[in-house]
């Protein structure tokens, strides 16, 4: 039964379903579709965190290879994700690994060194490529004013917008 609850809750309420499994949650997070290696209960989780089919890894399965040699071997650390944070789509986050606050982490990125706060990182492995007061003033000629709106506005104000293509 505790199964069928958990699937329930991964699929209707991810953040509960996280928080079930050990991981520690923040508050206002948004999750879809994320994932845990088998030691969810060390990964930490801030405020107002987004992620969207996010892997976090707390383990390096690699040891495989040396299981014969050294059967009780494991590398287990911890993964920790600040305020206020943005994780891509498909975004991999490895053992150790520490995400500042105010961070954006590009689509299928794998992070594989901490991230500092106030950071845009991107690729493989993740490196920061700008500040987040540089993202802030790049964006602002693409930005519109359309997050409130239903989806019937919001459809007919960008094929109007983009009616010229």
């Amino acid at each position: 039964m505790k199964k069928i609850y958990l699937l329930y809750l991964r699929l209707f309420n991810p953040v509960k379903w996280a928080r079930e499994l050990g991981a520690t949650v923040g508050e206002r997070c948004r999750f879809y579709k994320i994932s845990f290696s088998t030691e969810p209960y060390l990964v930490k989780i801030g405020n107002h965190v987004s992620a969207t089919k996010v892997h976090f890894e707390t383990h390096d399965g690699g040891v495989w290879i040396f299981r014969d040699q050294h059967p009780t071997w494991d590398i287990i650390k911890t993964v920790t994700i600040g305020d206020n944070v943005y994780l891509g789509y498909g975004t991999i986050i490895l053992p150790g690994v520490t995400i500042g606050d105010n961070v954006v982490v590009g689509a299928m990125s794998v992070v594989t060194k901490d991230i500092p706060s106030n950071s845009v990182a991107v690729g493989i492995p993740a490196r920061v490529i700008k500040t987040t007061d540089e993202y802030y003033q790049k964006i602002q000629k693409d930005v519109r004013e359309t997050k409130k709106m239903s989806a019937d506005q919001k459809a007919a104000y960008y094929k109007k917008m983009y009616s010229a293509l």
